[in-house]
């Protein structure tokens, strides 16, 4: 056994050590770097339930899901959050959740469900598009884009931040919005376009919108790949108040990718009546309404009642491109190979 398999055997039976001596009460929930929820409402989760809540942020979905599926057999967490449908097949297909069918199902939309056997729940829904700064475009004297056709011409050359595919779920979602619209055969010109008009290939939502983008840092792209709930953020979080966002959303048509965000239990949890009370909570009406102003999403469940900010400034797209889990989890790695050839290299 190499030095470097010795550390890595080390870091994991500690890791299980301290996962077998943490309290009962205590649930750690394995999540993205965008997580986000009050603390007052987790709080409040805790008195009631007895149950203390350790959240691991983990690094972009991608990355998240990439620990947890590495450390299955030495699980790190109780609870995962924040896979979404363009990455669950990874998760199914490792084995990492087990089923848990939560009775507030009944007010989730059978759309939103994809998994038939309950192991990854959902939680919230959000458009991936285009997001532009409006008064970068007009200064400039140049129209949004209008679709990601738009990202080709020279005029909107060195304009655009994207995510990595490999790494980022906005980015993955992204990559399957172009595979929707142009083709299996079709996205690799389209990406070799993209490339030739030196289109910026960043690793995470984080450094595209608040590194690079113009409306959110001094960067010098005015356009990114984020969500179409992304001006009401803008709107929501405005120093000095506003009443429209600056920023705006390519919903047209066949130019945004649903995104679905799940939870699931991680199996090999020694607190499982405990996590399924977790994915409760997270389902449960209050957790589910703060969603839109904490992570800028829609709720899953159709109860819940949005925000005024919320439901004003944010939109949904049209028609937006629809790919199966099971197809993404068939073609991911020649999709993302393909991809590479074409943006990389």
């Amino acid at each position: 056994m190499n030095r470097w398999m010795t550390v890595i055997l080390t870091i994991l039976l500690g890791m299980t050590a301290a996962h077998a001596d943490t309290p009962k009460s205590v649930v750690t929930v394995m999540t993205h770097s965008s997580f986000s929820m009050s603390k007052e409402l987790v709080a409040d989760f805790e008195t009631k339930s007895g149950i203390t809540l350790r959240f691991l942020k983990a690094g972009d979905a991608g990355a998240a899901l990439n620990q947890a599926i590495l450390s299955k057999d030495h699980p790190m967490a109780d609870v995962f959050f924040g896979v979404d449908n363009s990455m669950m097949g990874r998760g199914l297909d490792a084995g990492i959740f087990i089923p848990y069918r939560s009775s507030h199902l009944s007010d989730i939309p059978e759309s939103l469900q994809l998994d038939s056997r309950h192991r990854l729940l959902p939680v919230d829904y959000g458009d991936v598009c285009l997001n532009y700064d409006k008064k970068w475009f007009q200064s400039h004297h140049l129209a949004p884009p209008q679709s990601i056709d738009d990202l080709t011409l020279p005029a909107y050359a060195g304009l655009c931040v994207v995510q990595h595919p490999a790494s980022s779920s906005p980015g993955m979602a992204f990559l399957l919005a172009t595979i929707g619209r142009y083709g299996e055969q079709g996205f690799v010109d389209y990406w070799k376009k993209l490339q030739a008009n030196r289109v910026l290939i960043v690793d995470g939502w984080k450094e595209a919108y608040w590194g690079n983008f113009t409306a959110a840092s001094k960067g010098s792209r005015p356009i990114v790949v984020s969500y179409a709930t992304s001006p009401a953020a803008e709107v929501h979080f405005s120093k000095t108040p506003i009443t429209e966002p600056p920023t705006g959303a390519v919903v047209a048509p066949g130019n945004a990718f649903r995104q679905i965000e799940f939870v699931g239990i991680l199996a090999g949890t020694p607190r499982l009546d405990e996590a399924k009370r977790v994915v409760d909570f997270f389902l449960d009406i209050p957790f589910q309404e703060a969603i839109p102003l904490q992570m800028f999403m829609y709720p899953a469940r159709q109860s819940a009642k949005l925000p005024e900010v919320f439901a004003k400034h944010a939109v949904m797209a049209e028609k937006p491109v629809i790919v199966s889990w099971e197809k993404i989890e068939a073609n991911r790695e020649g999709w993302l190979n393909r991809w590479a050839d074409a943006a990389l290299r």
